[in-house]
């Protein structure tokens, strides 16, 4: 896929793909803590796949980025959006969905390194802040 595809992009498909990757870091990284007890990794998993969380990340780490990876952020926050979970605020879901499309958009260009610095800083903000 070309770069400039990847920048144009309908940023609600970079957030689903940007959910399934971000999801896979999580598991990956609990499982690191040595913890085996399924009920437990789900429970601790939670914390960080939880929109609350994610939305405090993005926007801890938001003037972190370049203006152009502002501006997709932007993008992202500010689409219209058609249908939100019940109960969830519709500010922290677009938080969360500029999050999950940034994620989304570093998969796609590759970006290994970008988007490791992107999540070991997201988990930090959430251990530090809670979801």
């Amino acid at each position: 896929m070309k770069t400039s595809e990847i920048k144009t992009m309908n940023t609600t498909a970079l957030a689903y793909l940007g959910d399934a990757v971000y999801e896979v870091a999580i598991r990956k990284f609990i499982m690191e803590t040595g913890q085996r007890n399924a009920d437990r990794l789900h429970q601790i998993t939670i914390q960080y796949v939880r929109a609350e969380g994610q939305a405090k990340a993005m926007k801890k780490l938001v003037n972190e980025l370049t203006e152009e990876e502002q501006a997709l952020a932007r993008r992202a926050r500010n689409r219209k959006i058609t249908s939100i979970p019940r109960k969830m605020d519709p500010f922290i879901y677009k938080w969360a969905t500029a999050f999950e499309a940034f994620v989304g958009y570093l998969f796609l260009l590759e970006d290994q390194e970008r988007l490791d610095w992107f999540i070991d800083k997201a988990i930090a903000v959430i251990n530090e802040h809670g979801a």
